[in-house]
């Protein structure tokens, strides 16, 4: 079977609470899952250009499955698109819509005031604070596609009550690709509930 790489969600890394519990079943099995810090220890300069570049590296051209939380979801839809040695995705409330999404959370003044100033705050999970963030995530991100075209195999898992990213969002992807199949299921973006569902529904789609 391909390997399996974790990418974890925006201010988060390889300790989420998702990516040790993933980690851990496939242990079970005796798989090893690999969970790369796509900030690669420098969050302030965090682009998608750059994580892409960072799951380039760990798949290493190879026949890869990529699992994907939120903008980790959304980095494996991109990299898949570009990547035909992707050979399936598992992705948990993909963060599509990246860039659109960002301006409609902060509105259009604390977005010109990021741009003016060059750096933002957001509360970073993994570190459990603040840390500053520069606005070329956003520059380097309008190169990027909303919805991008992959033509693998996906399973997609969304919270109906996702206030961070909308399931619609999901649903709309669904929608545009045939070998996607998507459950909408009772929870919010972390998805922390619904474990467990993802893992039987998880292991039956990659093997």
């Amino acid at each position: 079977m391909s390997r399996i790489v974790y990418l974890h969600g925006f201010a988060s890394g390889p300790g989420s609470k998702k990516a040790r519990f993933f980690r851990e079943r496939f242990a079970e099995l005796g798989i090893g899952l690999e969970v790369p810090d796509l900030a690669e220890g420098n969050f302030q300069g965090l682009t998608l250009s750059g994580q892409l570049r960072v799951i380039e590296r760990v798949s290493r051209g190879e026949p890869v499955a990529l699992m994907g939380s939120s903008m980790g979801g959304y980095l494996a839809a991109l990299y898949a698109a570009r990547h035909a040695e992707v050979e399936r995705l598992v992705l948990m409330a993909p963060a599509f819509c990246f860039l659109k999404r960002w301006t409609g959370t902060i509105g259009p003044a604390a977005m010109e005031q990021w741009r003016e100033s060059g750096s933002y705050d957001v509360f970073h999970y993994g570190e459990g604070r603040r840390v500053p963030l520069c606005y070329q995530l956003i520059e380097d991100a309008t190169q990027y596609e909303d919805y991008p075209d992959v033509a693998q195999p996906a399973l997609v898992f969304h919270g109906k009550n996702d206030a961070a990213v909308p399931a619609g969002y999901s649903v709309m992807f669904a929608q545009k690709h045939s070998q996607v199949k998507l459950h909408v299921m009772n929870s919010d973006h972390e998805l922390l509930n619904v474990l467990d569902d993802m893992w039987i529904e998880a292991r039956e789609f990659l093997f």
